[in-house]
């Protein structure tokens, strides 16, 4: 019926025409809502990333082997691990209040009380091997 009528001839790719052709090649892909890259958060002037994480480790470590340390220290056939563990939180726990004090650290009662413990745990054999020397020099 259309081809005998007579007239301009039609395009069959026109959009007008043809509802189901390809639509002609734009400059830009069309845009939908919610597509792409959520738009970054505002940046305020002065404010810093997410702060640092303070990192406690040895003050830590300087606590756990001043308490080890201690218990050896008095349990007198273990004094040369006592010694051994004095010597770490004594070493341990001045690294750590150095980072207390540059403020890379927030345990610096941790680190005093290994430091502490450290000395203790070192000085307790010391003071068991004079007191058995002292008691064997009285017998003998």
């Amino acid at each position: 019926m259309s081809s005998s009528m007579p007239g301009p001839r039609q395009d069959p790719y026109d959009p007008q025409a043809n509802p189901y052709a390809t639509p002609a090649p734009s400059a830009q892909p069309p845009q939908y809502p919610g597509t792409g890259y959520p738009a970054a958060p505002p940046v305020y002037p002065g404010a810093a990333g997410m702060p640092m994480r303070p990192s406690n480790g040895m003050g830590t470590a300087a606590l756990v082997c001043g308490i080890v340390g201690l218990v050896c220290g008095i349990t007198y056939f273990l004094w040369v691990f006592a010694v051994i563990l004095g010597i770490l939180a004594i070493t341990f726990g001045a690294i750590g209040k150095g980072k207390v004090g540059r403020g890379q650290a927030n345990n610096g009662g941790s680190a005093t009380a290994g430091l502490v413990c450290g000395i203790i745990g070192m000085v307790l054999p010391v003071i068991y091997i004079l007191a058995v020397d002292a008691a064997l020099d009285s017998i003998f």
